[in-house]
């Protein structure tokens, strides 16, 4: 009896030690690179409001009574002269005094405070910011500071350990872990930044502070997390470090971040819209539009390429091929490999400068012209509308939807359809040959564009 409860507790103590054995220990990392992470605080001049207007920050949805009084003291201060405050995290990344965050930590800042783990404050000069990533640099005016050091985020892979430091709800020199839940990710209003998300534990007070390796390198700057209450629920993003390190070159040699540019609108390949193309599976960029004046209007691409390899790197999904052509050097040249019609084509185009291009809208009232195949009423544009809708020639203004294939497929009111399985519609009339020819039971590639956006829809007629 003695010697099978010894074999049990023996079995029990050599089953659990590989779990504990493969526990990360952190305290060495926050030892050697907490001294390196900073809080950030900013000063914004209020502006005068009116004498009925709310003059508190409103609590975020979900907060706990017993923060409360914290956020009130952060955010909600009387004793801030009427001036709005911010708080961040950041880290030094050499040791004269530069300094990274996220661009909407010191965005419109008076005045930004570094605040140092030896409690030291220095007030910082902004060098540069760029919204597009989300990165800024600042300058203190200080030597032999602790720096971190730069990974490489590329050898990241999913399921690795992570850590982060930063200063939530202003807690400074907090550290919290998690590992690597993907990479790659594309967020909204982020299409140059292939996030790593990550499952670390990531707060209003976060944003600009570092996660590292277990190497004890960086990899990332804290940007974003995925919340319904303001608080961590699991999804947190981080921008990979080549990403950030690409922009602080540009800015510590030019002021400021300059972004490829080839100018296309693109969309993802579903699988109907691979059938409709004679693909395999779905992959790659499927380009919906070409931007005057761009790069890519002095090519051969057109509008209906699949996008599939950029500079020799492949483009799985739309959201990988903006990353790439953003922090290609502008005026280089590059190649895509494309896919039209079945067959694979390369096309060699020269980087050019991403600008600032405001899309505008427009509405129209025009007569119907019902077609009863597809369930929708269609009419030709005026020129007043090809003008407002940017619509150069061609297309068709869809006025009502009804049921059937169209509605089916995602076509809305005020679309303009532009082409259907390669064929350009003129106008109304050759819409209507067109769509009688279709084939039944079948995707089809519907090219249409919406509030100045072009995107294509997979139609199938059932009967």
């Amino acid at each position: 009896m003695l010697k099978k409860v010894s074999l049990c507790v023996f079995l029990i103590v050599l089953f659990n030690q590989p779990v504990f054995a493969q526990l990360p220990d952190f305290t060495e990392m926050v030892k050697t690179n907490g001294k390196a992470v900073v809080n950030i605080s900013t000063t914004q001049k209020a502006k005068p409001l009116p004498d009925n207007a709310a003059k508190q920050q409103p609590m975020p949805e979900g907060m706990p009574p017993e923060m409360e009084e914290l956020f009130k003291h952060f955010f909600n201060n009387p004793d801030s002269g009427g001036d709005t405050q911010s708080l961040g995290s950041g880290f030094i990344i050499s040791q004269d005094g530069y300094i990274l965050t996220n661009h909407h930590v010191v965005k419109d800042a008076d005045e930004i405070v570094v605040k140092f783990s030896d409690r030291r404050e220095l007030v910082a000069k902004l060098i540069g910011s760029d919204a597009r990533t989300d990165v800024a640099l600042l300058k203190v005016n200080a030597n032999n500071l602790p720096a971190v050091v730069i990974g490489d985020p590329n050898k990241l892979q999913v399921g690795e350990w992570v850590l982060a430091i930063g200063t939530p709800f202003g807690f400074d020199q907090s550290a919290t872990a998690g590992i690597v839940s993907a990479k790659g990710r594309n967020l909204p209003g982020g299409n140059y930044v292939p996030f790593i998300q990550t499952d670390v534990a990531i707060n209003p007070g976060n944003s600009g502070g570092p996660l590292f390796n277990m190497e004890g390198k960086v990899v990332g700057i804290n940007s974003q997390i995925y919340s319904r209450t303001g608080g961590f629920m699991g999804l947190s993003f981080a921008i990979p470090m080549d990403v950030v390190m690409n922009v602080v070159d540009q800015i510590k040699a030019h002021g400021k971040a300059a972004h490829g540019w080839l100018g296309v609108q693109i969309q993802d390949v579903t699988r109907e819209l691979a059938e409709s193309f004679g693909m395999k599976k779905p992959q790659g960029a499927l380009v919906a539009k070409i931007m005057p004046n761009s790069p890519a209007e002095k090519t051969d691409l057109q509008i209906g390429d699949i996008i599939t390899e950029f500079n020799g790197q492949p483009i799985e999904t739309s959201s990988d091929l903006p990353p790439l052509v953003g922090m290609a050097p502008i005026n280089d040249k590059a190649t895509l490999k494309i896919i039209r019609q079945g067959e694979t084509k390369t096309i060699s185009f020269k980087i050019g400068l991403l600008p600032e291009q405001p899309e505008q809208l427009a509405e129209s009232k025009p007569e119907t012209k019902p077609t009863n195949r597809l369930g929708i009423s269609v009419v030709d544009l005026t020129a007043e509308q090809r003008t407002a809708l940017e619509v150069a020639s061609g297309g068709v203004l869809v006025e009502e939807v009804g049921t059937g294939a169209a509605k089916d497929a995602g076509v809305q009111p005020g679309d303009v359809i532009l082409r259907i399985q390669n064929e350009t519609i003129l106008n109304a009339s050759t819409f209507d040959k067109i769509i009688k020819s279709l084939p039944t039971g079948k995707s089809v590639a519907v090219l249409i564009q919406r509030r100045g956006s072009p995107a294509f829809l997979a139609l199938k007629i059932n009967k």
